[in-house]
């Protein structure tokens, strides 16, 4: 037995269309009818030609002359056909909006990400009242700069979001999708304080966007051992000035063994060099010699200056350690010392150990001093494990710790706060303990900002429970474009969360048509999405409020860009005259006299 057609009579999705149209077009002249009919008794009051007409909206609409004869055309015009037929438009366009997302069958789209309401805390009222408890000093009504570093605009809105001044954050962008300009450079050129940024190129990046400006709010100091931006060399900064403790000895050994090596490519030889390095090198700090004394010392290993200078200062247990190292197998000791040799390898050019000890006739950079000024410090230095990668992370901690001290005692935090930009900071400024800085440095006024390429990136330099702390203890974390990993597009889409989708469906037979509701669990933002996120967008995520979704703004769409442009060409073009034009340094003079 063939089945069953559906009945002539049961519904279908055309007698439905049509229905719905009929209904529509019914509804739609009932509205103008009425609208007709309240316009022209407006017009024909506003210009003073006649009297309330009585309830008829369907003459109103169709023959408005004979309710209001004495009314001008114009007026009956406007009031009963314009603006009717505006608003029907309107009403129209807003029911076809509405039946796009709405008709049934259609699943409903996906639920926007945090909105206005939901991300509050960051927006300009409540980030100026938290600025006021922070900084007791502030303006009744602050400037954007002075409430917090912005970090764009919540999307799809045009509301501005910040960061507040106790926030530390992280931000993990591809290559070429706007991290430098921004990020970093927005809030080098919005800081209110001083600011350190790490860099490693020159030419039409931080560096010569914000040089002019960080200039006319304080003193620029740059530390370019590699010649980056080929700068000249206008500043020293006393690298063993943190080393005269065994603590500050240990750190500088470990910045020069992590930017020679991972965290995974750790075995007995780079330990035992790190040892060694920090005795000499505090061997040297408590005596008042400068790093190149350490080279001299990596070099003849025979030489009991070290020792001697260990047991001067009571570091007795030290000294017994390094003439073990010394008097022991011949292969163990020369293992040692060369390895330890290739972690400080840098030092071995004048060029670069010049900027780190002391010059008489140039000017000292003093981190403390920084932390009180409006200065600014770019540390520029090239990849690669030949780099000066461990000068500069030195001198980056040397300035974060300072800034703790100073925030001490000062009362607890800095103001105003200090801005510490470590772009590349997996490239060029490995601090090793910086997932531990991060979960006290915001409350001090010492704001970081560690850009990363990737998740993985930051796994590769800190280790994967190192990179877990790290992302755990930033207050505010920014996802850009470029996420390729897999593992990390799913670790964020359930950060995102789920949310229930309804589906309606529909089926027809002898009884006509049935239709049920049924809903199914989906992520707000799958991985694909995730991986898919244009450039110019990120996903941020701060602690405590849902995920969001903004709009970054670069450097370029400032109202100064046109200045910040100009600026920035005059620094480009002077780093290419200098790397054409190379001036000879005071040491060449002195050599050749």
């Amino acid at each position: 037995m063939p089945p069953s057609s559906p009945s002539p009579s049961a519904s279908s999705p055309l007698t439905d269309a049509l229905v719905h149209a009929l209904v529509g077009l019914v509804a739609t002249g009932v509205i103008l009818a009425h609208t007709a009919w309240l316009g022209g008794n407006l017009a024909t009051l506003a210009t003073d030609s006649g009297s309330w007409a009585p309830y008829t909206p369907t003459d109103a609409l169709t023959h408005p002359d004979r309710l209001w004869p004495r009314t001008p055309t114009v007026g009956l015009v406007i009031g009963c056909w314009i603006i009717p037929g505006l608003l029907a438009l309107a009403g129209l366009l807003a029911a076809g909006w509405w039946w796009r997302d709405h008709r049934p069958g259609r699943p409903r789209p996906v639920r926007r990400l945090a909105s206005a309401r939901q991300v509050a805390p960051l927006l300009p009222r409540a980030t100026t009242a938290r600025a006021r408890q922070l900084r007791p000093g502030l303006a009744r009504r602050p400037a954007a700069e002075q409430i917090g570093i912005q970090l764009g605009h919540l999307a799809p809105t045009s509301r501005p979001v910040f960061a507040s001044w106790e926030d530390v954050q992280v931000a993990i962008m591809a290559p070429r999708s706007g991290k430098t300009t921004s990020l970093a450079i927005p809030a080098v050129l919005a800081a209110p304080g001083p600011v350190m940024l790490t860099s490693n190129k020159a030419g039409g990046d931080a560096f010569t966007v914000t040089h002019t400006a960080r200039a006319r709010k304080g003193r620029v100091w740059t530390l370019d051992p590699q010649q980056v931006a080929h700068a000249a060399r206008e500043m020293w900064w006393d690298i063993l000035a943190e080393a005269t403790t065994a603590e500050g000895a240990a750190r500088l050994a470990g910045h020069f063994v992590a930017a020679t090596i991972s965290d995974s490519d750790r075995d007995f030889w780079s330990s035992a060099a790190q040892n060694t390095l920090t005795s000499l090198f505090l061997a040297a700090a408590r005596t008042r010699r400068p790093v190149t004394a350490v080279l001299g010392w990596l070099a003849a290993p025979a030489d009991r200056t070290p020792i001697d200078a260990l047991r001067d200062i009571g570091e007795d247990h030290r000294a017994d350690q390094l003439e073990g190292t010394v008097a022991g197998a011949a292969e163990t000791r020369d293992g040692i010392y060369e390895t330890a040799r290739q972690f400080v390898a840098c030092l071995l050019d004048p060029s670069v150990a010049a900027w780190v000890t002391p010059q008489p006739d140039l000017p000292q950079f003093q981190p403390e001093e920084f932390a009180r000024s409006r200065d600014t410090l770019f540390l520029l230095s090239k990849d690669g494990g030949g780099g000066a990668g461990g000068v500069i992370a030195a001198a980056a901690d040397a300035v974060m710790r300072a800034a703790v001290r100073t925030a001490e005692r000062a009362g607890g935090r800095l103001d105003p706060p200090m801005i510490c930009v470590l772009d590349e900071a997996a490239n060029i400024c490995k601090i090793a303990d910086l997932p531990d800085l991060y979960s006290h440095l915001g409350s001090r006024g010492v704001l970081p900002l560690t850009i990363l390429q990737s998740y993985r990136q930051g796994q590769r330099v800190w280790g994967e429970v190192g990179m877990d702390a790290l992302w755990s203890a930033a207050t505010i974390k920014i996802i850009g474009a470029g996420v390729d990993d897999p593992d990390f597009a799913d670790k964020l889409s359930r950060f995102v969360g789920e949310h229930e989708v309804p589906t309606t469906s529909r089926s027809w037979g002898e009884q006509g048509r049935s239709t049920s509701i049924s809903t199914r669990t989906e992520r707000i933002l799958p991985p694909d999405q995730i991986r898919a996120l244009p450039k110019g967008q990120a996903l941020l995520l701060a602690t405590g409020l849902p995920v969001a979704l903004i709009t970054l703004t670069p450097w370029y769409r400032r109202p100064d860009a046109e200045q910040l442009a100009a600026e920035s060409a005059a620094q480009t073009q002077g780093i290419t005259h200098r790397a054409t034009h190379p001036t000879p340094t005071r040491d060449a003079f002195r050599k050749a006299a």
